[in-house]
């Protein structure tokens, strides 16, 4: 049994997706980088908070790019303490559920 089982949230507001691992996942590389793809994801997530999670920099010499906003840190901060507190919360739930399962996952 070498297949994790892993609990994975999403923050939903209405039927948009505030925040889940994809989107945590952006926010990540934005923070590192100052990645730019997917700004649609971006914008649906900043939408739903209070407070902008990215600034940009418009291109130039610099070429631009994006980091978080001190909410965006906050809020990627928080959401990763969740995913973290949710882990520990199931992990015997995850260990009995794991006895019931097969030890290799099926092929698609």
């Amino acid at each position: 049994m070498n297949e994790r089982l892993e609990p994975r949230i999403r923050i939903l507001l209405g039927s948009s997706i505030a925040i889940g691992p994809g989107k945590a996942a952006l926010l990540e590389a934005i923070g590192d980088t100052g990645y730019r793809r997917a700004w649609v994801l971006a914008k649906t997530m900043s939408a739903c908070f209070k407070e902008p999670l990215i600034e940009t920099a418009k291109g130039g010499s610099g070429g631009g790019g994006a980091r978080l906003t001190k909410t965006g840190r906050e809020v990627l901060a928080l959401y990763r303490a969740m995913e973290d507190h949710a882990a520990t919360a199931v992990m015997s739930d995850i260990d009995k559920l794991r006895a019931l399962m097969v030890d290799q996952p099926p092929e698609d």
